[in-house]
């Protein structure tokens, strides 16, 4: 749905500052323009024509709309607020109002879900899954979990992913993720067996056509492709029905990857570069998940454990 006509200048210049300076991803401009969106649709129906007519109060209604009218999560609603903040930040720095209405807004509570994870046997089943008896695409359905697991990755990363991304020699990956952010993840033998595999014998056919149809990915469709994220979704669960496992999406890798480093000892900030956070925040909701390692150390070192 587009923004109300008389708001339209103003979308459009916001969201040319967020593609051209801010640099973000489209997926994170989608977000953005769906929540202006919904901002900008309720202010219209409240009877607010300019955008330096809104008040603290006007933002504080929509968000109470969302939460009790629409249902919305909290964190669902703290992203709404983000979107507000910046927009509303954005035309006060340009002069298009005389206050910025958003600053008196107070953050919601976010409650923070602890993140879904797959221990590490039931890990074992899921990337064993991919087989010659689960169709001629399983080499590359092998490589794409195990670079999943071993790298942290998104599934909008994973299926993102160039072919000089990946470097064999090194065995480094080369991740593109949010706001084009790139680091540099390392992967170990398994991963790294599994897509020299997926490279040398499958690639080249899924890449026959020659036609540029494959922009260059690692991960190809049977069309020869690059896999979406909704592909890499069905991946995903297909295979992990097939290993006999119950709701198991794209981001339980990453959440397992992150959560099987801490336990085993990583350091938080490691894991933190790993995950491409900028925020450390970010990454301790995973120090939350596994408990067992702390009870251990308890155990061993406290001389009253």
């Amino acid at each position: 749905m587009d923004p109300p006509a008389h708001f339209a200048a103003q979308v459009r210049d916001f969201t040319a500052y967020l593609k051209v300076e801010a640099g973000l991803a489209d997926a994170t401009l989608e977000a953005y323009g769906r929540d202006l969106n919904d901002l900008l649709t309720h202010l219209h129906d409240s009877g607010v024509s300019a955008l330096h007519d809104v008040r603290a109060h006007d933002l504080a209604e929509h968000l109470r709309n969302l939460y009790r009218g629409r249902g919305m999560q909290p964190s669902s609603i703290a992203r709404h607020l983000s979107t507000i903040r910046v927009f509303f930040r954005f035309l006060f720095a340009n002069g298009r109002i005389a206050d910025n209405p958003a600053l008196l807004l107070e953050r919601p509570t976010r409650w923070r879900r602890l993140p879904g994870v797959i221990s590490p046997a039931r890990m074992k089943k899921l990337l064993a899954s991919p087989s010659p008896e689960t169709g001629r695409l399983w080499l590359r359905d092998k490589a794409m979990l195990e670079l999943m697991y071993a790298a942290g990755l998104r599934a909008s990363e994973v299926g993102a992913l160039q072919l000089r991304d990946y470097n064999p020699t090194l065995a480094v990956l080369l991740v593109t993720g949010k706001g084009s952010k790139q680091r540099l993840v390392p992967v170990g033998d398994p991963a790294r067996n599994a897509t020299d595999t997926y490279i040398q014998q499958l690639r080249p056919e899924l890449a026959r056509f020659g036609d540029g149809r494959d922009k260059g990915r690692l991960l190809l469709s049977n069309t020869g492709r690059p896999l979406e994220r909704v592909a890499v979704w069905q991946i995903v669960t297909r295979h992990a029905r097939q290993a006999g496992l119950r709701n198991v999406h794209p981001h339980m890798l990453r959440h397992s990857f992150a959560t099987h480093l801490l336990a085993g000892g990583a350091d938080l900030r490691v894991v933190q570069e790993l995950l491409g956070h900028s925020d450390i925040s970010s990454t301790q909701i995973y120090t939350h998940v596994d408990r067992s390692r702390l009870r251990e150390v308890l155990k061993r070192y406290h001389p009253r454990p």
